[in-house]
C-alpha cells in the first residue's frame, strides 16, 4: 500500500508532543551550599576592599571634624571682633561725646546685623568647601558640577544684578555705620527718620508720617542729620540806627539765661555765641547767633531762641526789621477834594452878587397937570 506525500511528511516529523497543564517551571529553592558560596564571595569582596573603604571613611570623618572645629572657631572670632568694635566705639575721638553718637539699641542692632552676615558667609564657605572635598574623596568628577555651578552663578548674577547690588550696598552701609535706627537722614530719593535697616531695603518715616522703602542700591549719597552734633543758626535783622553794643549785650543776656534753664542746658552742647554782623545794608543790619546742639534738635533750639530774642528786644526797645518794608497807611482820599469850591456869585443874596448885578434905571417922577 503506497503512502501519500503528506502522510510521509507527518511520519517523518514524528509524534506531536502532548500539551502539559502548565509550561512554568517550579522555582528552585537555594540550598545551604548556595548560601555558603554567596557568603564566601561577599567575604572575599570585603576582604579585598576593606582597606579602601576604611581609608575613605577616615578621610571623610577627618574633613567633617576639621570643618566643624573651624566653623566654631571662626564664629567665635567674629563674635569677639564685634564685641571689641562695640567697646572701642564708645571712645570716638577720645572724648565722652563718642558715647552719645550712637545709642545702645542702634549699636546692638548694628552688631547683630554685621555678626549675622559674617557668620553666614563663613559658614557657607567652610561647609561648601568641606562638601566638595568629601565628593572628591569618593572619586566623583567635580568638573561638570563646578562648570554647571559657574554657569548658573553667572546667569543668576545677570538676572538678579539689582538684588546683588542692593545686598552688597546694604552690607557696606552697615559695616561703615553710615546710619542706623533712629537717625534722620537725607537719602536723595527720600528723607526722614530711619525705622528699620535691612541688607536690601531701608525703611524711612517721612515728615508727614509716610513710610519710604528705599533700596540700598539706589542710594548715591546720604546726609546723616543725627551723627555728631547739629548747629542752630538765627539771623536777627535790626535797624541800621540801633546801638550795636546794646544789641550785643541783649543777645548775650538771652544766651546766658537760656543756657542755664532746663531742658535747654541739655540740648545745648556748646555756648550760644554772637558771631557778629553778617551783613550791613542801607536801612538794616543782620546779626548772626549760633549754637551747637544735640543732633536733631537744632530746629527746636532755633524756635526758642527767636522767641526769647523777640521778647528781649521788645523790652529793650530795639527795632527788628526784615523783608520788604510795609507801606504806611494813609487816610482815605476825600472824593470832593478835586472839586472847586462854590462861587460866591452863585448866591444871589451875597454882597458880591449884588455888587456885580447891573443897575436898574430909576423911574421918572410923575408930572402933575393944572387946569
Amino acid at each position: 500500500m503506497s503512502l501519500s506525500v503528506a502522510d510521509s511528511a507527518l511520519l517523518a516529523a514524528g509524534p506531536s508532543p502532548s500539551p502539559t497543564p502548565s509550561d512554568t517551571e517550579t522555582p528552585r529553592v537555594p540550598s545551604l551550599q548556595d548560601a555558603q558560596e554567596s557568603a564566601t564571595n561577599a567575604a572575599g569582596w570585603v576582604e579585598q576592599n576593606w582597606s579602601t573603604w576604611l581609608a575613605i571613611s577616615l578621610r571623610v570623618l577627618l574633613i567633617v571634624v576639621i570643618a566643624a572645629v573651624l566653623r566654631v572657631v571662626v564664629r567665635r572670632a567674629i563674635t569677639k571682633l564685634i564685641d571689641r568694635m562695640n567697646r572701642t566705639g564708645q571712645s570716638v575721638d577720645g572724648s565722652g561725646l563718642g558715647g552719645l553718637l550712637v545709642n545702645v539699641e542702634r549699636r546692638r542692632q548694628r552688631s547683630q546685623a554685621i555678626g549675622s552676615v559674617l557668620r553666614s558667609v563663613a559658614s557657607f564657605l567652610i561647609i561648601g568647601t568641606a562638601a566638595l572635598m568629601i565628593l572628591g574623596t569618593f572619586q566623583i568628577n567635580l568638573a561638570p558640577l563646578l562648570a554647571s555651578a559657574g554657569v548658573a552663578g553667572v546667569a543668576i548674577g545677570f538676572g538678579a544684578r539689582n538684588l546683588v547690588t542692593d545686598f552688597l550696598s546694604g552690607v557696606f552701609m552697615i559695616l561703615e555705620d553710615q546710619y542706623g535706627v533712629g537717625d534722620t537722614i537725607d537719602a536723595g530719593v527720600a528723607s526722614g527718620e530711619v525705622i528699620e535697616v535691612g541688607l536690601r531695603v531701608t525703611k524711612l518715616r517721612g515728615d508727614g508720617g509716610e513710610i519710604w522703602y528705599v533700596r540700598n542700591g539706589e542710594v548715591k549719597r546720604i546726609g546723616n542729620l543725627s551723627q555728631g552734633w547739629a548747629t542752630a543758626n538765627v539771623d536777627v535783622t535790626v535797624h541800621s540806627g540801633e546801638d550795636l553794643d546794646k544789641v550785643r549785650a541783649t543777645l548775650d543776656e538771652v544766651a546766658e539765661k537760656m543756657s542755664a534753664e532746663e531742658p535747654w542746658n541739655e540740648l545745648l552742647w556748646g555756648p550760644i555765641e554772637v558771631l557778629g554782623l553778617d551783613s550791613v545794608l542801607l536801612d538794616s543790619m543782620v546779626v548772626r547767633v549760633s549754637a551747637k546742639t544735640m543732633p536733631g534738635k537744632s530746629l527746636t533750639v532755633e524756635r526758642e531762641l527767636r522767641w526769647r530774642i523777640k521778647r528781649a528786644f521788645d523790652a529793650a526797645d530795639i527795632r527788628i526789621v526784615g523783608g520788604a518794608t510795609a507801606p504806611l497807611e494813609e487816610a482815605p482820599a476825600d472824593p470832593t477834594a478835586g472839586m472847586a469850591p462854590p462861587s460866591v456869585y452863585a448866591n444871589s443874596a451875597s454882597p458880591q452878587s449884588a455888587a456885580a448885578s447891573p443897575l436898574t434905571p430909576a423911574a421918572p417922577p410923575p408930572t402933575s397937570t393944572t387946569k
